[in-house]
Order: structure tokens, then C-alpha cells, then sequence
């Protein structure tokens, strides 16, 4: 009963709701990365996130106008070099988050009066979840699931073979490009909550651990889900009851969740 005390109050009653919606958004589109083997996607925009909240933290613009529109300009990049310069998805990756974390030191050098800040979003603060924060990732999760939802079958045969898809009449460049636009929103917003180190954790384990266990596409995806609200849950009463931070617990959370599942998975075997 102490625990659930705990959701009496109003920044901890947020973090809770604003975490799932993150862990709906992260784990779903999160089963399309690790599929398309562009798992560490969300690592290379997690480091465009940072520097895009070092420059907000110069600038003096909260950090979080600068980071989703530059993030979300990272991912477009992304795919214009995969496409244009003809680059394997892991090397355009690891250029735009290179030049993205270069960015951010050399502008945490340059002014030395808010590494405080810019610590904070090394490994996220969920407890400091706003309001306005909370109504993006609402926003965002009901138009991502209406995506994907609407295009669920052109989705499905993209995850498991592009050049099928574009076979089979698929609008390959479209759904391409608005599923990096979304992974790159989710991911802005994800740095506030588990931070810059943990993103691609968020994104990797849930699907991870659904991939495990589900018998088909639509099960793994609401699996993912699950799992991922779940490590949200496990992961703030951890922090809350031992006093440990929130998005660690959460990532850690996630990854027992993905032993437990890979041992069910290797008795059923």
C-alpha cells in the first residue's frame, strides 16, 4: 500500500503515465527496427539529441523545442545517405551520431555554466517529465498507432522484406521515411525520460523480449508494448522504493524481463 501512496502525487502520477505512452511508442516501433536490423538507430539520434540539447541549453531554449525538430532532421539525413550516397544503414547511422555527439561537447566546452543540466540527459530524469512533454507523447502515440495500424500490411511486408515490398506495389519510400520520422520523435522524447545513454535500450529490449515468445507479427507488437509498459511500471517502483534512478530501473527492468522470456523460450524448445 506505501508503494501506491507514491501515485498520490502529481510529478509521480505523470512520470508513470508519460513513461507508458513512451513504452507503447518505443516498444512498437521498436519490433520494426530490430526486424530491418536498424536497431541502433535510435542510439545514433540519441546522440543527435544531445548535442541538440546542449545548443537549446546555449541558447537558452528549453531543451526540448531544439531537440525534436533537429532530431527529426537527423533521421531524414539518415535515410537521404543510405539512399543518395549509397551507404550501408549502420555507416550513415554512425556518421550523423558522430557529428551529432561531436556537436554537443564542443558546445558543452564552449560554455562551461550548464554540464549540470546536460548531465541530466546523459541518463534521464522521468520524475521531471512536464505537462507539455506529456501532451507531445500523447499526441505522438495516437498518430504512430494510427499509422500503424492503417498500414499494417504494407508495415508487415516491409519489416520482413523490402525488396518484396517494393514488389508487391508498397510505397517503400513513404513508409520508410515516416517510420524514421517517428522513431526520431520517440527518441527526442525518450532522452528526457531514460537519457542519452539508454535510449536504444528502450528500443531494442521490449521487441527483443516479444520476438522471444510471440507466434506471429501482431502478437509481437503487442507484446513489445506490454513489455515495455511493464518495464515502465517494474522500473519506477524500483527507483521509487530503493531510491534508484528512474531510467536505469527501467532499462534494467526490461532486461530481466528478456532473460525471463529467452529461458521460457529455451524450455519450450
Amino acid at each position: 500500500m506505501e508503494l501506491l501512496n507514491f501515485f498520490q502525487y502529481d510529478f509521480l502520477l505523470r512520470a508513470l503515465i508519460a513513461g507508458s505512452l513512451l513504452a507503447v511508442l518505443a516498444g512498437v516501433l521498436g519490433v520494426f527496427l530490430v526486424l530491418r536490423k536498424l536497431s541502433l538507430i535510435g542510439d545514433g539520434l540519441a546522440h543527435v539529441s544531445f548535442g541538440a540539447v546542449a545548443l537549446g541549453l546555449l541558447l537558452g531554449i528549453y531543451p526540448f523545442y531544439i531537440s525534436v525538430p533537429i532530431t527529426a532532421l537527423a533521421a531524414f539525413l539518415i535515410f537521404r545517405l543510405g539512399e543518395k550516397a549509397k551507404f550501408y544503414g549502420d555507416a550513415a547511422i554512425g556518421i550523423v551520431s558522430a557529428v551529432g555527439i561531436a556537436g554537443g561537447v564542443i558546445i558543452a566546452s564552449l560554455a562551461q555554466g550548464f554540464n549540470v543540466d546536460l548531465f541530466s540527459y546523459l541518463f534521464g530524469s522521468l520524475l521531471a517529465i512536464s505537462w507539455s512533454e506529456l501532451y507531445f507523447l500523447l499526441a505522438l502515440t495516437v498518430v504512430s498507432l494510427i499509422f500503424i495500424i492503417y498500414y499494417y500490411r504494407p508495415l508487415f511486408a516491409l519489416a520482413f522484406d523490402e525488396t518484396a515490398a517494393k514488389a508487391l506495389g508498397v510505397k517503400v519510400k513513404f513508409l520508410n521515411t515516416i517510420l524514421l520520422l517517428l522513431t526520431a520523435l520517440t527518441v527526442a522524447a525518450a532522452v528526457k525520460a531514460v537519457g542519452v545513454m539508454l535510449v536504444s535500450a528502450l528500443l531494442i529490449l521490449p521487441a527483443a523480449t516479444a520476438l522471444q515468445l510471440a507466434k506471429n507479427f501482431k502478437a509481437t507488437l503487442l507484446m513489445a508494448a506490454g513489455f515495455a509498459v511493464l518495464s515502465v511500471i517494474f522500473g519506477l517502483a524500483a527507483s521509487l522504493t530503493y531510491n534508484l534512478p528512474a531510467g536505469a530501473s527501467i532499462v534494467m527492468a526490461s532486461f530481466f524481463l528478456f532473460i525471463f522470456s529467452y529461458l521460457i523460450s529455451y524450455l519450450r524448445k
